[in-house]
């Protein structure tokens, strides 16, 4: 088993990695909250598989529990979704010694985690992803929020979860396209952090998306954790360091939005995002041609869809102005000094940047 801790005062946390671990739930919960309600938070698809399972398992312990369950996909990440959950929760007087668990991929993460910090003011609450994204990113650091019609995860919060379960086997329900874009995130923290893990990652990229050796899962699970505790420990609210775990977001938002969150899953976005900020440290000679192509080689090892025509230099750039990384002295955006260390540059005008790469990458289909 693996235990990493969020130091952060008195508002650390524990997250355990071990195939198998959602059966420990139960204990888990108890050891942290003294209430009995819980309102288990999940998408259709994730309550099929696992909905009943928690249920009986918190059930038994003698916990109270109900299920809400809301659509799959980004759609679910708007207000008329808040909107509801907030209204179930009341109707269930729900109060605020009772807890909320998040019990599914990033995109429930991110409601049940919102839905928990604003009602009644804030009630505890604990993540249980069951995507690899999840399991390595999202699950980790209380980011927390919903979109806009005008772009992502512009509405939120930082509230930290009590707790985080991480059960690699459930990673076996996904299909090959989600986990390929949860690999995305891997491979980030192997370019912002640590190339030893990054070499680690060309060496059997494929194993681990097809789960073939679970000691390889749980080693990936855990030194992604291990990093994003780290920078989360030292910068929680994003005023300086956690800015790197940005790398290649800033592109693979608008190319979300651009598309209507209906082309790419979220990883598959930042894999784009992340050969932009790859080509852009190059193309400014902070990397060598022969690092970028490197790590190109990489990208293309990953099945995503191809750059769609709606993808447009004018849109992009549009999403990229209401980016939540912009301030007054301008848009921050994570290069690459080498793989493993980042640069932090802040720009006025993305416009030639962007330009630039959509060249190139359509020219590279």
């Amino acid at each position: 088993m693996s235990l990493l801790k969020v130091n952060l005062g008195r508002r650390s946390y524990d997250i355990q990695i071990e195939p198998g671990c959602i059966t420990d739930l139960p204990e888990a919960v108890r050891k942290i909250h003294k209430g009995n309600d819980i309102a288990v938070i999940s998408d259709k698809t994730v309550t099929g598989y696992y909905g009943q399972k928690v249920l009986d398992l918190l059930g038994s312990a003698g916990f109270h529990v109900t299920m809400h369950t809301v659509s799959d996909g980004e759609d679910s990440k708007s207000f008329s979704i808040l909107q509801q959950l907030w209204g179930e929760l009341l109707e269930i007087n729900l109060k605020r010694d009772g807890m909320v668990i998040a019990l599914g991929g990033g995109v429930i993460g991110d409601l049940a985690g919102f839905v928990a910090s604003t009602f009644l003011r804030g009630i505890p609450f604990v993540q249980v992803p069951t995507t690899l994204l999840a399991q390595v990113d999202s699950s980790v650091g209380g980011k927390v929020g919903i979109n806009h019609p005008l772009g992502k995860n512009l509405i939120g919060n930082f509230y930290q979860p009590r707790f985080v379960c991480i059960d690699p086997e459930v990673l076996t329900t996904l299909d090959n396209r989600d986990m390929w874009a949860g690999m995305a995130e891997v491979v980030k923290y192997g370019l912002i952090w640590d190339e030893s893990f990054y070499k680690f990652l060309e060496k059997n990229l494929e194993n681990l998306i097809e789960l073939k050796d679970w000691n390889d899962v749980s080693r990936m699970l855990s030194v992604c954790c291990k990093i994003k505790a780290e920078v989360v420990q030292q910068d929680e609210r994003e005023g300086g360091l956690r800015r790197i775990l940005n790398f290649g977001h800033t592109i693979g938002h608008a190319i979300e939005a651009v598309t209507g969150y209906k082309v790419y899953h979220h990883g598959e976005a930042v894999v784009y995002g992340m050969s932009f900020a790859c080509w852009v440290s190059m193309k400014e000679g902070f990397i060598t041609k022969s690092t970028f192509e490197r790590i190109q080689q990489l990208f293309k090892r990953f099945i995503v869809p191809p750059l769609s025509e709606k993808v447009q230099l004018t849109d992009l750039l549009d999403k990229i102005k209401i980016d939540k990384k912009q301030s007054h002295s301008g848009l921050h955006v994570i290069l690459l000094e080498s793989i493993g260390k980042t640069k932090d540059q802040t720009v006025q005008d993305l416009s030639e940047w962007t330009k630039g790469w959509l060249d190139y990458a359509r020219a590279s289909q």
